[in-house]
């Protein structure tokens, strides 16, 4: 199999690469422009179950949490930052294919329950991906969209 799947446009990579390559070892942060903090936070602590972290003293307002080894940090828009959340077009958000950042948990479906009984709104799914990993997406009070995932039991 060709290192770069060309069918479908992705550029998945094989492990036999120069030494000279850059290698990253693993994603350290995603960082979302926000709107209302309190309202971000409660998402991210509330609904999701993050575990909010110490953050550096910046000088603007923001909020940091822990999932895995990854961490969310959300910054308070000013006129430093850019703009809060990312203008999603009806058309396709349902769709699943834009941007989006996922988070593995441990049933899909009762995450979709919890964010239907907590009002948030599902986009789309749960459905199963070809992989058989199972996703339901929703947004973030800023529009972000989020994925959601589990293996299936």
């Amino acid at each position: 199999m060709s290192p770069i799947d060309t069918t479908s446009g992705s550029t998945k990579r094989g492990t036999a690469e120069p030494a000279t390559t850059l290698r990253v070892k693993t994603l350290d942060h995603v960082t979302l422009v926000v709107k209302d903090l309190a309202r971000s936070h409660d998402f991210y602590a509330g609904v999701l179950g993050m575990q909010p972290t110490e953050r550096p003293k910046f000088s603007f307002a923001g909020s940091w949490f822990q999932a895995g080894k990854t961490q969310i940090h959300l910054i308070l828009e000013h006129p430093e930052s850019g703009p809060a959340g990312v203008p999603v077009p009806e058309q396709v958000l349902g769709l699943s294919r834009t941007h989006h950042f996922a988070f593995e948990v441990e049933d899909a479906y009762a995450a979709t329950e919890t964010l239907r009984q907590k009002g948030i709104p599902v986009v789309s799914g749960p459905k199963n991906r070809p992989d058989g990993m199972i996703q339901v997406f929703a947004t973030d009070p800023d529009g972000h969209v989020v994925e959601l995932c589990s293996w299936p039991r």
